[in-house]
């Protein structure tokens, strides 16, 4: 049960980097789009699938699909994602120009980044309630003693607060980064 729970709390933290790594700067960086989803071959695949992501400079990306009929797509999915990117098409690959931030839009940022941290904490929250709920049927069923059970609510508590906390970090982080100027 425990295992399970940590693995959950892992993927729940990966998830919101993931996420975070998805949300501008001001500074270029790949993790920027590489993960928006491009329509390729019939389907939705993310942009890192169908094409390599380089930084050119602190301020721009280049993309070079490794099809060119891909270039148009690839085009659509930047310029329809809330990224607010302009992408330029040189008829064999795709320019990002990443502009500086300004302070509203840092906000924005700081506010959109705060609501994806308080997700995370819900979803761990809720991972608590479900190791809670499954250590107290348990004991009904008599499956482990109440002392056992104590001693395992006290190791999920430890667990989820560790997840908490990381959560914590990685908000604070990305808060500065997006405010560093």
């Amino acid at each position: 049960m425990l295992d399970e729970l940590e693995a959950k709390l892992v993927k729940t933290i990966e998830s919101l980097q993931t996420e975070l790594n998805g949300i501008r700067a001001g500074r270029a960086s790949a993790s920027l789009v590489e993960n928006l989803l491009v329509e390729s071959y019939g389907s939705k695949m993310p942009l890192k699938q169908v094409a390599s992501i380089t930084v050119s400079d602190a301020k721009s990306l280049a993309i070079q699909p490794w099809d060119r009929g891909n270039l148009a797509p690839i085009e659509r999915a930047i310029a329809q994602s809330d990224l607010g990117l302009n992408p330029i098409n040189d008829g064999t690959m795709i320019r990002l120009n990443i502009p500086p931030l300004s302070s509203e839009r840092r906000d924005e940022l700081v506010k959109l980044v705060g609501q994806r941290a308080e997700a995370a904490k819900v979803s761990i929250r809720n991972l608590r309630h479900e190791a809670m709920d499954q250590i107290g049927r348990q004991v009904k069923d008599k499956v482990i003693s109440e002392d056992d059970s104590k001693r395992l609510e006290k190791t999920v508590q430890e667990r989820v607060d560790h997840a908490n906390g990381r959560v914590e970090q990685m908000l604070q982080a990305k808060e500065a980064e997006i405010k560093t100027v």
